[in-house]
């Protein structure tokens, strides 16, 4: 339209003397010159196409014929494998702290692109494991003692009264659900993998925090329990027999929260904290 209005003398399509034939792209034929019955033919073929369309539409059916959008399935799946190795990375010490690492490098080291590479440590970025350095890559956060003693306690804020709260009203049977889960830590631990530990660690306390039946405490839980998994800066390497140790308190929280033991619940949940996270 702006381009028929704009050029000089060009007459509206239904100003006097215009053609009533046409107007725009498409040909009009006024109705007093198509016959009665046509004009009935017509409205009644419009009214059948519109309830098919709308019949279509409420089945889900498409109206068009245009394809479905495609789904860039292995993309994602390659940025979801490669966070995954960055993580368990970061838990082995293999990322050092302080260090800078290139998404280039990092891409030759597991045989992808820089690519995903760069997504996946995008994402880290956001959960502050690593930070952006400009035209060099990626630098793994410098952690200490101090930031690890503030995650262990805002974890015990939130975990240590919802535990206590699940001790006195969950049914034993749904504790015993998760006895693989914490079975799961003890194998982990006794071969010494620190990233396989890490993951079941979380996957426990998930399950149990889950009980609540509030998504966003589960959500927030999570996240302070991976950070808290980020070596520290110089930090001793966790040794297997702390692993094991550490796993140990599962199964033992677990008996405690089966027989309703408060008093050994809390004292297991906040030393489990200050444990073998590290």
């Amino acid at each position: 339209m702006e381009q028929g209005s704009a050029r000089e003398g060009a007459r509206p399509a239904y100003a006097p003397g215009a053609s009533p034939y046409a107007s725009g792209n498409a040909a009009r034929v006024p109705q007093d010159r198509v016959p009665e019955q046509a004009r009935g033919r017509r409205g009644e073929e419009g009214r059948a196409r519109g309830r098919q369309g709308e019949e279509g539409r409420a089945r889900g059916e498409h109206t068009h014929s245009e394809p479905p959008a495609p789904r860039a399935v292995q993309r994602h799946s390659v940025r979801g494998q490669i966070l995954d190795a960055l993580r368990a990375a970061l838990v082995d010490g293999e990322l050092v702290p302080g260090q800078v690492y290139s998404a280039p490098a990092l891409g030759a080291r597991f045989g992808v692109s820089a690519t995903p590479v760069r997504e996946a440590m995008q994402r880290l970025a956001v959960e502050g494991a690593v930070e952006v350095v400009p035209n060099r890559g990626f630098r793994v956060t410098e952690r200490g003692p101090r930031e690890l003693a503030e995650l262990a306690e805002v974890r015990a804020l939130i975990e240590v009264p919802v535990m206590l709260s699940l001790a006195r009203t969950v049914p034993v049977h749904r504790w015993s659900v998760l006895r693989p889960l914490a079975e799961a830590t003890v194998a982990a631990a006794a071969v010494g993998d620190r990233a396989a530990y890490a993951e079941s660690d979380r996957a426990f306390h998930r399950a149990v925090l889950t009980l609540s039946g509030n998504e966003q405490l589960v959500t927030v839980a999570d996240e302070l329990h991976r950070r808290s998994q980020w070596p520290l800066v110089a930090g001793p390497v966790t040794r297997r027999a702390e692993l094991l140790a550490d796993a140990a308190e599962h199964t033992a929280l677990l008996d405690a929260l089966i027989a309703q033991d408060l008093t050994v619940v809390q004292a297991l949940v906040r030393e489990h904290f200050n444990g073998a996270d590290r």
